[in-house]
């Protein structure tokens, strides 16, 4: 809990945001785009605790990693002493799931999840204490194939959410006994090195030297280029697997740069790691991250099973759709409902259902703390809320049976408030949405096909 002593308020902490009402419209968006290209590749939602065994994290993702020892939000349960952490990130407990509900027993398996993960860091632009990801884990999958098919899958999401900025850097980190041959390696070309690694290149001298390769150390790029690079210490296997990731890929016209220097910073993976990476955020370049971790479900005591995954940034995506210039426009609503009188707000309720019914999305106008019950104040928040339509509801349309209904949008709003009768204001209505062209779009089915909720909004 945070303080602001000066006005007595409790506020946020920092580092975990509000999402307001202004920003969810993108969100949504983001997210609903997000399921209906998981779901187009034949993967299924999994939802998994928010909080897990400590344990859980120290073993699958490695005790000397930045993220075990110095990020993790871990706590006793007081209640019965368990050691328990705030999950910081969802591939360990997702295959968690996985293992303790026997899910891959009739064949592999495709999950995805997303939700809010927590890492003890300090708070910047796309870098948060309670942060958002989206990612897909394939288990149960051996060849090259899934691997590949999880990158395309990533730039279909990049296409149909309208990025460009973003490139896919390769590499292949092998299986643990050619990690060992060029760990052997590595540690002796940095001890003769000594004098150029940081502080935190001698902390991960002897217990992590891969993560060194990462270092963003502009004084250690020369003498880390010129390490030993992993990629030649690949065995026939690991080599014929990463040339079937790369084979694919050409052949689906992907584009990729293979980065001898990638790394992930978890124990688990092998073989085929991989970054979408962009230039448009300052440091925090990398938007998602994963790769291939066959030696997980047997770390956690399961049998040998290979899994390969990825997990994507969301705020950080965010800040890509801001910065592509496109405009995503805030809608509140398909109908903003206007009336005035109390014969008119009860009729107005009856055409507000009645819209509803047909699968519009209405907001009727409600009294309000500050002034604004007049026609000309409602009719401003008619506009402010995206309606392509407002219906209005006064004395004289009660007594004329009829409702005024005036267009708000697009070329159709230059024309003049009609007279429709209140039996048929959800027919004209649904009508000009049909007759509106590209003006207007129906969700019953989106851009792949897969049906959605049957809703109709105006297209901005």
């Amino acid at each position: 809990m945070s303080e602001d002593k000066k006005a007595g308020k409790i506020v946020g902490i920092k580092g975990m945001n509000d999402i307001l009402p202004s920003e969810t419209p993108l969100w949504e968006l983001f997210e609903n785009t997000v399921q209906v290209v998981l779901k187009s590749y034949g993967f299924e939602q999994i939802r998994t605790p928010v909080v897990e065994a400590t344990a859980l994290f120290s073993r699958g993702l490695g005790a000397v990693t930045d993220i075990v020892e110095k990020e993790m939000y871990s706590f006793t349960d007081s209640m019965n002493g368990d050691e328990l952490t705030l999950r910081p990130e969802s591939t360990a407990g997702v295959v968690r799931a996985a293992l303790e509900h026997n899910l891959t027993y009739d064949g592999p398996k495709r999950l995805w999840y997303a939700g809010p993960m927590f890492r003890h860091e300090r708070p910047q632009r796309g870098r948060y204490r309670q942060f958002h990801q989206v990612g897909a884990e394939a288990i149960g999958f051996t060849g090259p194939d899934i691997d590949a098919e999880l990158i395309m899958l990533c730039q279909r999401l990049w296409d149909d959410l309208g990025l460009q900025d973003i490139r896919l850097e390769l590499n292949s980190i092998g299986d643990a006994e050619e990690r060992g041959r060029h760990r052997t390696d590595l540690v002796a070309y940095f001890e003769a090195h000594h004098e150029l690694l940081d502080a935190d290149a001698q902390r991960r001298l002897h217990s992590n030297p891969l993560r060194i390769l990462d270092t963003k150390n502009p004084t250690m790029q020369e003498m880390v280029n010129g390490a030993p690079k992993l990629i030649d210490y690949l065995g026939e296997e690991s080599r014929t697997h990463f040339e079937g990731v790369q084979r694919i890929l050409r052949h689906s016209n992907v584009p990729f740069t293979i980065n001898p220097r990638l790394v992930r910073g978890m124990d688990y993976y092998n073989r085929t790691v991989f970054e979408w990476v962009t230039d448009q955020l300052g440091s925090q370049g990398t938007v998602c991250g994963g790769g291939r971790y066959d030696p997980l479900v047997e770390m956690f005591g399961g049998k040998p099973t290979p899994a390969c995954g990825f997990a994507m940034g969301v705020e950080r995506l965010l800040e890509l759709m801001k910065a592509s210039g496109e405009q995503y426009a805030r809608q509140q609503c398909d109908v903003y409902i206007a009336h005035l009188g109390d014969e008119a707000q009860l009729q107005a309720f009856v055409v507000a259902e009645r819209l509803r019914d047909a699968g519009l999305d209405v907001v009727l106008h409600c009294a309000s703390a500050k002034a604004g019950g007049s026609f000309k104040a409602q009719m401003k928040r008619a506009d402010a809320s995206g309606a392509a339509f407002a219906v209005i509801i006064g004395d004289d349309e009660v007594a004329n049976n009829t409702a005024s209904v005036k267009p708000l949008r697009g070329d159709a709003a230059s024309n003049a408030q009609q007279a429709v009768p209140f039996d048929e204001v959800t027919s004209w209505i649904v009508d000009q949405i049909v007759d509106g062209g590209e003006e207007y779009e129906h969700d019953e089915h989106d851009a792949h096909g897969h049906e959605h909720d049957g809703h109709i909004h105006y297209k901005h």
